[in-house]
């Protein structure tokens, strides 16, 4: 859990704006739900390890002593959708399209772009089993990354019953299948070697767990040169595999349909088929997505269907499918990358009103009250030093010009105005000094 000093701040802000104005430009509406939820809520919804990392909170007050815990920190933005939706059924709309941004918890060990404390940016369509809402799920996040400015990503897309069937294929028990998925969601952070080694741990015999493997790297080969090909590729493949499984049948028929509808959107060429991703929330029933780039273990986002999650809570079943991204992990390589506009790192004011004298201090903040109310942001120095050194300040927080009222200025109904980054000094009239202020913040980013 961290503290996020004000640059910081502007490039988060930055980057959930962006993502809440693509969101939006799709249909969706937007959610908040508490940061506490009852824990029953949350138990039992994430599989085995991620009931492991859960925060809980204690009881209170007289009940302290029990030491039992009735609350927790909500783990993700989807159980807590899963609950509103049931608790509101009948003031929702048929499908119901909404975003969420805010931040979830978890107990786990941190590493680079992983925190106990984190955002998700989630996008979810309820009420709803056409295969159009994970093409516009891909397409949302694709578009939403895409504005960001990222260009090397890729949707990695998977089905949970085609999963089923490739465990089948391998010879691995029904019962051990979750233990299984939860496994293999690990391959590309622990490798090859440390699956099998975990295979192993949750009691799949060493022959079942060799051939998962072996058939996961086998299905996963010959990748081609574009989305369309290698994607047909490995629809080949699969079927000889699932072909007498028949939810595996099924499924395989669902990722051609949304491979086929994502090629008339803007994700197009950016979604493939892989074999190798399981992702390993227990709460998935059909399509799982996940968005990764080179440099990074781990993913930018996924998600998938879940149509079971809101009958845990309504007592029956509605249809559902959402998507993830991971606010920290963008963060992390738009950073590395240096992808964030250059103003953010100093967006504090578009101008400084400086304080010519003790007996000016009214002038001046009456003078900035007029730059705010054309639209400015605006900061006062809070004493009348030297004009050295609060031009020095306003260099030192990067505020790109200076605005001084001095008594000649005063006395003409002017303002003088220094460009920071030239050096450069104008007096104008005090109702074009906005206009001007406007032109030199303008000129400063463009260079």
């Amino acid at each position: 859990m961290r503290d996020f000093l004000p640059e910081e701040v502007r490039r988060r802000a930055f980057v959930m704006r962006t993502i809440a104005a693509v969101y939006e430009q799709y249909g969706f509406e937007p959610l908040e739900t508490p940061a506490v939820e009852n824990i029953e809520t949350l138990l039992g919804k994430y599989g085995e390890e991620g009931n492991q990392l859960i925060f809980k909170i204690l009881k209170r007050g007289a009940r302290a002593a029990s030491g039992e815990a009735d609350l927790a920190l909500r783990y993700d933005l989807t159980v807590p959708l899963a609950r509103v939706v049931a608790e509101y059924r009948g003031k929702l709309p048929t499908f119901f399209k909404r975003y969420q941004i805010q931040p979830v918890w978890r107990a786990d060990r941190p590493a680079r772009g992983r925190f106990r404390e984190f955002y998700q940016c989630d996008v979810d369509v309820l009420g709803s089993r056409s295969m159009v809402v994970e093409v516009e799920l891909c397409a949302a996040a694709s578009d939403a990354l895409a504005t960001l400015g990222f260009r090397d990503f890729t949707v990695r897309l998977n089905h949970r019953q085609l999963l089923a069937g490739l465990l089948d294929a391998a010879g691995v028990e029904r019962p051990a299948h979750e233990g299984a998925l939860v496994a293999l969601d690990k391959l590309d952070k622990i490798g090859r070697d440390g699956v099998a080694g975990e295979l192993v741990s949750r009691g799949i015999d060493i022959s079942a767990g060799e051939r998962l493997l072996a058939l996961f790297t086998d299905l996963s080969s010959g990748a081609q040169e574009s989305a369309i090909s290698q994607n047909a590729h490995i629809v080949d493949r699969m079927r000889a595999v699932v072909d007498a499984h028949d939810a595996g049948t099924r499924a395989l028929s669902e990722l051609e349909a949304i491979v086929r509808l994502v090629e008339s959107t803007d994700a197009a060429g950016r979604v493939r088929i892989d074999p190798s991703l399981a992702r390993g929330l227990s709460y998935y029933t059909g399509a799982i997505m996940e968005i990764n780039v080179p440099d990074l273990a781990g993913s930018l986002g996924g998600g998938g269907r879940y149509d079971n999650l809101v009958g845990m809570f309504l007592g029956q079943d509605v249809p559902a499918c959402g998507f993830s991204l991971g606010l920290e992990r963008i963060i992390v390589v738009m950073t590395e990358r240096g992808m964030f506009p250059e103003q953010l790192a100093s967006m504090a004011a578009d101008v400084m009103v400086t304080l010519w004298s003790a007996d000016t201090i009214t002038d001046s903040l009456v003078l900035a009250s007029e730059l705010r109310r054309a639209g400015l942001r605006v900061d006062v120095y809070p004493e009348a030093h030297k004009i050295g050194k609060q031009v020095r300040y306003a260099s030192m927080r990067g505020v790109p010009c200076v605005a001084m009222l001095g008594d000649e200025e005063r006395t003409r109904g002017e303002v003088s105005i220094k460009d920071m980054r030239s050096g450069h000094q104008i007096s104008t009239k005090r109702s074009d000094a906005p206009e001007e202020i406007r032109r030199i913040n303008e000129n400063t980013w463009k260079t």
